[in-house]
């Protein structure tokens, strides 16, 4: 059977849960669209996350990688278009890190398209009656981060492998922890990434 990477990460910032972390160990293990879904949690570490990826994807082997974030602040689901090559955040990650703008790697292009079919994942997330449009940005934090090191990583082994982001809203339990956050069920964020998951193609 193929095999899918799913994605999340570990709490971070003010955000005491972390939906995608809940998420990705729901559907760990689990079969859908003919993948058998390989879920990892990443560190929301600037000098890990990219390294962590690479290692997981190394060993799985997948035919397709979805990394999972949290926007907390956004009402929909968000597959990102592009990956740039730029680190910056005056927010620090779990570690203390805070870079001041810097390339993730000084040979890699400005930008990377995700090779997943945002398009097609934002029709199927909306058939299944929620909320969504493709997002042409992922910041410069730690989503964006693994992003482009997934997409240029493969580019580097010249590998079609279907990769990209998507970003959640937060979850009920984390909007009440929290406060004044747009939320959705676990439950429906859920559908949504199994939605997702259905229009990837693989050859």
């Amino acid at each position: 059977m193929k095999k899918l990477l799913l994605t999340g990460f570990e709490p971070f910032l003010h955000f005491p849960i972390n939906p995608t972390q809940q998420i990705v160990e729901e559907l760990k293990g689990s079969e859908m669209n003919g993948y058998r879904i390989e879920g990892e949690i990443l560190p929301v570490d600037f000098n890990r996350s990219g390294k962590e990826i690479k290692k997981h994807i190394d060993r799985v082997r997948p035919d397709a990688v979805i990394s999972l974030g949290l926007a907390g602040g956004r009402d929909k689901v968000t597959p990102e278009r592009v990956a740039v090559n730029w680190n910056e955040s005056s927010e620090k990650d779990n570690e203390g890190n805070t870079p001041d703008g810097e390339k993730i790697y000084s040979q890699g292009p400005d930008g990377i398209f995700s090779t997943l079919p945002v398009k097609e994942m934002v029709q199927v997330i909306k058939k299944n009656g929620f909320p969504s449009e493709i997002s042409n940005t992922a910041g410069t934090y730690l989503c964006n981060h693994v992003m482009y090191q997934v997409l240029y990583y493969f580019r580097q082994q010249n590998r079609s492998t279907p990769s990209g982001f998507i970003h959640i809203p937060a979850s009920h339990e984390l909007a009440v922890r929290h406060g004044n956050l747009p939320s959705w069920s676990l439950e429906d964020l859920a559908a949504a990434v199994k939605a997702a998951i259905e229009v990837v193609t693989y050859d």
